[in-house]
């Protein structure tokens, strides 16, 4: 699926591919959607690729190829990537460093789902807001992809989570991820109903979404709560009030895994690792993302930018 010019992408045949040096081929098995592919192929993103190019940052799937000395896996392996770019093809040529072998209890489409969503959240919750056993999460956009990721691994880490989301459909699949209760950002009001369920306001609140839900997070925090900047999917950056920072001592934090990803690659490869040692003991179950064709990527971006995936999706080639 290349994007030939930005706004779209169409399906063309690129010719076959081979490993350069140090790379190892993947044939793509599923490739995850994330919010990030479609600001690329809009040309809203900080970092803007030159069209043509093909979009699609996180792949599972199986070596079939390898450049001579590149290490890594053997050929056969089932793997999961992140590619930065390429994904949205039947084979991706990546570093073979960058590879990693997928547990058995992972399908395609989940493992090719799972590491944007889910290093974000360990990374966000433990690393950055420091959260500890039987805290208080308020998770805004609960029902999209980040957000289910969140309420799972903020469970696991022995934490009680508040789902906010807009629709029906997204708070019960929150609920079924793991959190206790939800609040419909649509109709309700996001601070009185987090006091309620967590007197006093709850510990954390995890942001993947930003817009008029903002400020109400914001003040439904307890003393010294705090709050995690993870992004701005509805497409509006608040702006929050400093005197509800200043009041009770709450601490506002900002989240750039992808950037510190890039540039600690050790801890971000331990990150990855205790996650799926999550997954293969059996405390982490990663929710199964809608599946669609290759071809339907133009159907699904759009989905994703106007928020009306619940969950994930992967695409099949």
């Amino acid at each position: 699926m290349v994007c030939e010019e930005l706004g779209s992408v169409v399906v063309r045949d690129t010719g076959p591919v081979e490993p350069g040096p140090g790379q190892v081929v993947v044939a793509v098995e599923a490739a995850g959607v994330n919010y990030v592919d479609g600001l690329f192929v809009q040309g809203r993103y900080q970092i803007k690729p030159e069209p043509p190019f093909v979009p699609g940052s996180e792949v599972a799937g199986t070596i079939v190829a390898a450049a001579p000395g590149a290490g890594g896996p053997a050929l056969g392996t089932r793997v999961l990537a992140m590619c930065g770019l390429g994904g949205f093809a039947e084979r991706v040529a990546v570093p073979a460093a960058s590879v990693v072998p997928v547990p058995d209890r992972l399908d395609a489409a989940r493992a090719a789902t799972f590491t944007q969503s889910h290093c974000t959240g360990l990374f966000g919750l433990r690393e950055r807001g420091g959260l500890r056993p039987g805290e208080t999460v308020l998770v805004l956009g609960a029902g999209g992809g980040v957000g289910l990721a969140a309420v799972q691994i903020a469970k696991a880490l022995g934490a009680r989570v508040l789902a906010a989301a807009s629709s029906a459909e997204k708070r019960d699949a929150a609920l079924a991820a793991g959190a206790e209760a939800a609040v419909d950002t649509s109709s309700d009001d996001v601070k009185e109903a987090a006091r309620e369920w967590s007197p006093g306001g709850v510990d954390l609140v995890y942001d993947p979404v930003g817009g008029p839900s903002a400020d109400p997070a914001l003040r439904a925090l307890r003393e010294f709560g705090r709050y995690l900047v993870i992004g701005f999917a509805s497409g509006t950056i608040p702006s929050l009030p400093l005197n509800q920072v200043l009041l009770r001592n709450r601490t506002v934090t900002g989240v750039d895994w992808g950037a510190w990803s890039g540039t600690h690659p050790l801890e971000q490869r331990a990150l990855l690792d205790e996650l799926l040692a999550l997954v293969a003991d059996g405390r982490l179950d990663p929710v199964a993302p809608r599946t669609a064709p290759l071809e339907s990527a133009p159907a699904v971006l759009d989905d994703l930018l106007n928020r009306r995936v619940v969950g994930k999706v992967a695409l099949i080639p």
